[in-house]
């Protein structure tokens, strides 16, 4: 499978590296094409001080965009025009050195050669390979407008000689094209299914991860459910009623914990305090404080003394929570008995006490300084 790019989310995303690999490799075929064409057809063929004047130029341009068609990169701009001029000269003055004569053959050698030196110059700008290769056209047909050739059959010669040469160069110019496209579509398409892939990757881990976490949350729940159908537990008991409520307001608060919602906590210690109000205590929630990221390991162990001490009471509490900056507080007061009290942690410090008939407990978490 290609190696692709990333996002920050790390999905793969489209690249041009490979098209343009594939580009390089049409542009080096080209160039081949070229350095076969110069000493074995050109070569021969070439007299007089203009036409090796000019055969030597074209040799110079072939050197210097090797520097970089060799290496698989396209010959930048700013070298690739002033070449292209370059060789359109080189070649303008050897058609305009031959004797009219000489105009349809192979002592004509400048006028195919020039037009590969521009393919091979500006093969990934199509437009300025037109162009140029239009602009090639005009020094051979000045030429022949000033020869004045009278015969229709000459004519038809040079006519034949510039179409065939041209239009077998915009052929290979319009076939490269279509490579660098359809390689460019292959890749999306390649680079499309990688991103599938990759979402269901992460949607199975995803999947995986919330049924791990289901089952961690029910850990409670299917012991008690196990001993109630095999009958070691009785529900009539006061003290099996009161684990089916703690499992109940567990479950409550893992389902809240799942929504999408602007303010998780507050929603997850409402669902607590609707459960706590379903079984006919009477609750009063106040919060304070703007909402603040809190991650959801916090938050479970924000409410995990909120959740013992609602199950524990016996007719009311008040459970308050309180945004700050620097801190998050879940508290309550419940008229209740005294209970086992939730453990803290290193994260989330957890306090009990005994006011008279009411017990206390509060859950402090300290967010980290930005």
């Amino acid at each position: 499978m290609a190696e692709w790019h990333r996002s920050e989310d790390g999905l793969p995303i489209a690249t041009t590296e490979e098209t343009d690999r594939v580009l390089g490799i049409v542009r080096l075929a080209v160039f081949v094409v070229l350095v076969a064409i110069q000493p074995a057809l050109s070569l021969p063929v070439v007299t007089g001080t203009t036409g090796w004047a000019a055969f030597l130029t074209l040799e110079a341009v072939t050197v210097v965009a090797a520097v970089w068609v060799l290496r698989g990169r396209a010959v930048p701009l700013p070298v690739a025009l002033p070449l292209a001029v370059v060789a359109l000269a080189a070649s303008a003055a050897a058609t305009w050195a031959l004797p009219p004569e000489e105009l349809v053959g192979d002592r004509h050698w400048s006028f195919g050669l020039a037009g590969w030196h521009l393919l091979v110059l500006l093969l990934d700008r199509a437009a300025l390979a037109v162009a140029a290769l239009g602009a090639h056209v005009v020094p051979y047909l000045a030429r022949l407008v000033t020869t004045a050739p009278t015969d229709r059959g000459e004519i038809g010669e040079v006519a034949i000689a510039v179409l065939s040469v041209i239009s077998f160069q915009l052929a290979t110019l319009a076939l490269a094209r279509l490579v660098h496209r359809r390689a460019r579509q292959a890749a999306e398409a390649a680079a499309e299914r990688d991103r599938q892939a990759h979402r269901k990757v992460l949607a199975e881990q995803e999947e995986a991860d919330q049924r791990n976490r289901f089952a961690g949350q029910l850990g409670a729940t299917l012991p008690l459910l196990a001993a109630m159908a095999d009958r070691t537990l009785d529900p009539r008991t006061a003290r099996t009623r009161q684990r089916c409520v703690l499992a109940a307001t567990q479950l409550r608060r893992l389902f809240a914990e799942n929504d999408d919602v602007p303010d998780p906590l507050v929603h997850e210690v409402s669902a607590c305090v609707d459960l706590a109000e379903r079984r006919g205590l009477t609750v009063v929630l106040a919060v304070s404080g703007e909402p603040v990221p809190v991650p959801t390991e916090i938050r479970r162990e924000l409410t995990a003394p909120l959740v013992t001490a609602l199950v524990g009471a016996r007719s009311q509490a008040r459970v308050s929570v309180l945004r700050a900056a620097d801190e998050v507080r879940v508290a309550v007061i419940t008229d209740g008995e005294p209970g086992e009290s939730p453990a803290g942690s290193a994260r989330v410090g957890v306090e009990c006490h005994t006011l008279g008939e009411r017990q206390w407990m509060e859950a402090k978490w300290r967010t980290e300084p930005s």
